[in-house]
């Protein structure tokens, strides 16, 4: 009770701080102009890119469903679940869903009793971890691609590939160590959800041109959904983030868009050594990145075209971006809600812990692999 009625104060504290030292720096009208036009700027130009790309690939993700394509690509990966990611084979349609749409496409999975009856309880609780490091990656693979960095991106696919057998291997661990009991019980025999997917499309009474109509059209919906989706956490985590990361303009404050304090850039200056041998960050400005992709890499994507405006950016860095945008995909916005979805919410912390070590592993090795790559 004490600290509800100390939150209110401890509120107005940290607000009046942030804000009155922003609006020291930069001048209280200068503040609020460039509040108003980053967000007006990036709304403009980087989300309604996005949006286009989330429709495009929302179509496509919906008629590689329809025409069974899904299904192939979960029977290929299927033999590697068990040997990498210590799930069922079944998992791999999770992996692919998510990779085509967002990742709590993984819990709609997970609370279908035909998908998790073939999941022990430390496995069913894992998948959020496994889910999350594929969300969203055909959108930032193509974001990339459409920034002319096509090869760096499936660089930093490889990376969240990994990051994603670390962070989920890690997750099991720590889930066993406080629940010893969840590993018992046997896996039930697999029986394809994709092929009862299937067999539920090909039902349908429709002649191939509806279904490809069909089949662009809601998938393209489903793109504008989660392009509109985006559109808070790009304005307003990556206005913020800017506005830490970038200084004044050319001719001091004018309140114009992506003017900032730069305070993001001087505190991992004193920690550039470690940036730069762990990811190969050549400008400190460059963390602003993954630490918007903790709460939302659709925000995290709204930073690059201004990076890459101000030639800050490299394939390195677009190889570390992509992993561990992907990788992470906003998992400190998301884990909470989807572990509470599955009824596990004492385990969120043991989940972050595991997601955390996955995406820096993510960012390190897609780093020494762009490295490697580029020794050849």
């Amino acid at each position: 009770m004490k600290t509800k009625k100390l939150e209110p104060l401890f509120f107005i504290i940290v607000f009046f701080l942030l804000f009155g030292s922003m609006g020291y720096v930069m001048g209280t009208p200068n503040m609020l102009n460039t509040l108003m036009n980053t967000a007006y700027s990036l709304l403009i130009e980087t989300v309604f890119y996005i949006m286009g790309i989330t429709v495009l690939s929302g179509a496509l993700g919906k008629i590689l469903v329809e025409f069974g394509v899904v299904g192939v690509l979960e029977k290929l990966l299927r033999p590697l679940m068990k040997p990498l990611w210590n799930l069922p084979g079944v998992a791999a349609l999770g992996g692919v869903l998510t990779f085509l749409s967002d990742n709590p496409a993984i819990i709609t999975l997970a609370n279908d009793k035909n998908f998790s009856k073939y999941f022990k309880k430390f496995q069913l609780i894992s998948i959020t971890n496994f889910g999350t490091a594929f969300g969203m990656g055909l959108v930032v693979i193509v974001f990339m691609a459409g920034r002319g960095f096509a090869s760096a991106a499936i660089i930093g696919l490889m990376g969240a590939f990994i990051g994603s057998m670390i962070s989920t291997r890690i997750a099991q661990r720590l889930i066993l160590k406080a629940k010893p009991d969840f590993d018992k019980g046997v896996v039930a025999v697999e029986e394809s959800v994709t092929e009862e997917l299937q067999h539920e499309e090909t039902a349908k009474e429709e002649g191939l041109f509806l279904r490809i109509l069909n089949s662009l059209l809601d998938g393209g919906k489903s793109g504008v959904d989660l392009g509109l989706a985006i559109i808070p956490g790009v304005l307003i985590i990556s206005t913020f983030v800017m506005m830490l990361t970038f200084g004044p303009g050319e001719n001091g404050y004018s309140g114009a868009a992506y003017e900032g304090i730069a305070l993001l850039p001087a505190i991992a200056e004193k920690l550039d050594f470690i940036f730069e041998w762990l990811f190969g960050f050549t400008n400190p400005e460059l963390v602003a990145f993954p630490m918007t992709s903790l709460g939302a890499v659709g925000a995290a994507l709204g930073l690059v075209p201004k990076f890459q405006a101000s030639g800050l950016i490299d394939g390195n860095a677009i190889a570390v971006f992509t992993a561990m945008g992907m990788c992470w995909s906003g998992y400190l916005s998301t884990h909470t809600a989807m572990l509470d979805s599955l009824g596990y919410r004492e385990l969120t912390s043991k989940a972050i812990i595991a997601h955390t070590i996955g995406g820096l592993c993510a960012g390190i090795i897609a780093h020494w692999l762009f490295v490697l790559v580029g020794l050849f």
